[in-house]
């Protein structure tokens, strides 16, 4: 935090409520928040002052705006949570003092800290972990926070073979965006008699770290980079009581229920095979749950006056070094000889569509000209980090590229951004967050060009009334882009939607259109998914239903169940009529008994079973099972198709 004159005694405090509060010079963080409300004191675990995030015990030198973070907010869990890191490092030197600690973030979903063992250690060792941690915790010992040289603070960690953490501080010192010169200082936080490189902020002490457990063990890169050391990193998490722990817990037991991967194979959805590694395997049931979602894009997408494309999946090299995307992605791409001229299949859609744009003269009148496309691409993931659909390496973009003059973009984007909350509305997937992400320090085009760009973003966002937050530099190399972060029935957040205006590539690709004027002007491109990857996207309506899909997406909705094989001809008559009504419907004709068959309809997720035997033969209704449900009793097909349309519908 920036120092002023200390000659003012006092200091002026905004609040978020807008009232302000005065407070002496070097008051901590800590006091104003028992002077504010005893209650926030008790649960509060950091602060800010003007954009500045600090320990409680920091004294206060300057007036602005302040706030105080509890575990209800992001920077308070971070804290809560990276605090938490600390103490599974502590606890590890404590009963591995070989051990070297490289990082230990705060992650969306608890923190994990990457160690290098020497010996590796397994899953079993988390006990003694964490009773180790909990001593620690018993302890209550003082997180303090100070600073040393750097130079110093290499030869402190040098000392105690922290080789990672040295390297830390080399590549800060090479950093020439952070600056870091021989003689400043670098900032550490020590407990008891162990210290971590860090800048914070912390909770006060371990003994707010009561509720906690270590989750998972992985392996992990330095850097992140497969060439360097093998790594273990310790996933855990932690809360401020035991029964929100014991919550959090729960959840990830449902998770594991909920599994996309589990559930795939008893739904027979889909398959890997070891002759593909990273590409999904769809069996008919996933096949058709993988089209209905397709579908109804297409009728989103009609709605909207979108024209459909598909681009070639091999294209020549030179391709994507003009489009930039050599420099950025090469080492995920793939890679072929093709009479002796470099192809690549593409990881991408966009300089595709950029050549279906350019092969013809294109007028202001045709635009805004939304080329769409459910376009397949490839991209080289490493096999570490594969995972069921969410991470393949062959998937299915419901891409669209829009091209449209400057005038036009806003509206174009407001258009997308309503086109996500429909979307998402549909598949019941109403919480959700926006995040604006700007310029990165690797980048295309002009600053002015990626100005203009975030200016029209935010402008759609406020046009739209949607709340957002600002991700600074995490735009994509060619624009700034708007995500959307959905939140399942688990609570868990998955980023979505993304919309990204482009001015960059149509100058890549020398895009034009003839205006009014008659004069030759560059469109604007934006770039805009609202699922991303399908296959990802159906992974995650697999884990939000637990396979328990509305009646409209159900790969199979209905299961027409003869109790015999003289009345498998009335169960087909009835699968008929259904059939022409557009459901999906299949007779079970196996010689097994009725409850075997109810019971495979209800492990394959069927949301109606229709039972028939003589008295339903003969009276031409159907004796009807909703899955979780049971028995609804006998109806006319007339009343149950009344029934099912009560349910709603997106087809």
């Amino acid at each position: 935090m920036p120092q002023t004159d200390r000659a003012e005694e006092q200091i002026v405090l905004k609040l978020p409520d807008g009232s302000t509060l005065e407070v002496p010079r070097g008051t901590t963080c800590g006091e104003v928040a028992s002077s504010v409300d005893s209650g926030l004191a008790r649960q509060g675990l950091a602060a800010e002052l003007n954009g500045w995030l600090l320990d409680l015990r920091t004294p206060l030198e300057e007036s602005g705006d302040f706030r105080i973070f509890t575990f209800e907010d992001e920077a308070g869990r971070e804290a809560f949570w990276h605090s938490t890191a600390h103490l599974t490092a502590h606890a590890v030197k404590r009963l591995y003092p070989d051990a070297k600690l490289a990082v230990g973030p705060a992650v969306e979903e608890g923190y994990y800290y990457d160690i290098d063992f020497g010996e590796p250690i397994s899953s079993d060792d988390f006990e003694k972990i964490e009773e180790e941690m909990a001593r620690i915790v018993e302890e209550d010992l003082e997180i303090r926070r100070h600073t040393m040289e750097v130079e110093e603070a290499k030869a402190f960690f040098t000392e105690r073979g922290e080789i990672y953490k040295v390297r830390i501080l080399e590549d800060l010192h090479a950093d020439e965006e952070v600056g870091l010169e021989e003689g400043d200082n670098v900032t550490l936080y020590s407990q008891g008699q162990w210290t971590d490189l860090c800048r914070g902020p912390h909770v006060p002490s371990t003994g707010y770290l009561k509720a906690f457990r270590l989750t998972q063990l992985a392996g992990a890169y330095w850097r992140g980079d497969q060439r360097n050391e093998q790594l273990q990193r310790i996933y855990g998490v932690s809360f401020p009581t035991t029964s929100q722990l014991e919550e959090h817990l729960e959840r990830i037991e449902e998770a594991k229920r909920r599994d996309h991967r589990r559930l795939g194979k008893e739904m027979d959805l889909f398959s890997f095979q070891e002759e593909g590694p990273g590409y999904p395997f769809w069996h008919p049931n996933g096949l058709v749950l993988f089209r209905g979602v397709i579908d109804y894009i297409r009728r989103k997408l009609a709605e909207r006056d979108y024209t459909e494309i598909f681009t070639p999946l091999i294209l020549s090299a030179d391709l994507w070094r003009r489009s930039g995307h050599w420099d950025h992605y090469r080492d995920n791409m793939y890679f072929i000889q093709v009479d002796e001229e470099e192809y690549a299949v593409k990881p991408m859609n966009c300089p595709g569509a950029c050549l279906v744009y350019r092969s013809g003269l294109r007028s202001y009148r045709d635009l805004p000209l939304r080329l769409a496309e459910m376009g397949i691409c490839h991209r080289h993931e490493i096999s570490g980090v594969l995972h069921g659909l969410t991470r393949v390496r062959a998937f299915t973009m419901d891409d669209a590229h829009i091209y449209c003059t400057p005038e036009q973009v806003r509206n174009e984007v407001a258009d997308t951004v309503e086109m996500a909350r429909e979307v998402y509305a549909d598949f019941g997937f109403d919480d959700y967050r926006v995040e604006l992400s700007t310029r990165p320090e690797q980048h295309i085009g002009t600053v002015e060009m990626w100005d203009r760009a975030e200016e029209d973003l935010q402008a759609a966002l406020k046009g739209s009334d949607i709340e957002y937050t600002i991700n600074e530099g995490e735009g994509a190399f060619y624009g700034p882009k708007i995500d959307f972060h959905i939140r399942d029935s688990l609570a868990r957040s998955w980023q979505l939607a993304t919309v990204q205006v482009d001015y960059s590539m149509p100058e890549l690709f020398d895009l034009e259109y003839v205006g009014a004027d008659g004069g030759r002007h560059r469109p604007v491109m934006i770039h805009r998914a609202i699922l991303g990857s399908v296959e990802r996207f159906i992974a995650i309506l697999i884990e939000h239903y637990a396979g328990d899909f509305p009646l409209w997406i159900a790969p199979q909705q209905i299961v027409v169940i003869p109790v015999g094989e003289s009345f498998r001809s009335y169960g087909r008559e009835v699968a008929s009529r259904l059939e022409e009504e557009g459901l999906r419907v299949k007779v079970d004709e196996r010689d097994e008994k009725v409850g075997y068959k109810i019971r495979g309809g209800e492990t394959g997720r069927v949301p109606y079973m229709l039972v028939v035997g003589k008295k339903e033969a003969e009276a031409g209704t159907v004796s009807i099972r909703r899955r979780k449900e049971g028995d609804l009793g006998e109806m006319t097909l007339d009343d149950f198709l009344a029934l099912i349309q009560k349910e709603g519908s997106n087809s």
